[in-house]
């Protein structure tokens, strides 16, 4: 068998097309990268989103200064700070208040810090309960026992002509890991 050996075929210089390999390899990479970014954008805002938006607060009236017994811890009831126009009653929320002088008052967040449960107030024993997993806070809302890894949250409250308001904003419900 003889073969003739010819000249070696030419690859195209940087000046000239690329062949259709070599285009079809830089096409599949470029748009691998794209479909790459269309899937990683939404994770990456799901992460980065909280470190960019603002808190929202809102000072809501929860009854006038007459209305609260000195020593008493009363459930109180208001409106959400950021309701969305669709949540009706779920844009409802409470605290514990306690007048604790003649205008300084406590308020204490409704919700276990263990998984967010709503707490209860016992007057006769002075604590607040947790039904869900027997968390138990004492009057000041420091843990008590159970398995709440911190005191009950609490918000800010002013009297201001005469009527008590709380500062309300979005209090996080628990602090356990899931």
């Amino acid at each position: 068998m003889n073969q003739t050996a010819g000249p070696p075929k030419e690859r195209p210089c940087c000046g000239e097309a690329p062949d259709r390999r070599a285009f079809h390899t830089r096409l599949t990479l470029a748009l691998s990268g794209v479909i790459g970014a269309l899937m990683v954008t939404p994770g990456l805002g799901f992460v980065l989103a909280p470190l960019f938006r603002s808190r929202v607060q809102k000072w809501r009236s929860v009854g006038k200064l007459e209305d609260f017994k000195p020593g008493a811890t009363v459930l109180v009831e208001f409106e959400d700070p950021s309701p969305e126009p669709w949540a009706g009653t779920t844009a409802k929320t409470g605290a514990w208040l306690r007048r604790a002088g003649e205008s300084e008052f406590i308020a204490f967040s409704i919700n276990c810090r263990h998984l967010g449960c709503p707490v209860r107030w016992v007057e006769t024993a002075s604590l607040f309960m947790c039904p869900c997993h027997g968390g138990v806070y004492y009057s000041n809302g420091d843990v008590a026992g159970g398995p709440p890894p911190e005191p009950l949250a609490r918000y800010q409250v002013r009297v201001r002509d005469g009527v008590v308001e709380i500062l309300t904003a979005a209090v996080p419900l628990t602090t356990t890991p899931i």
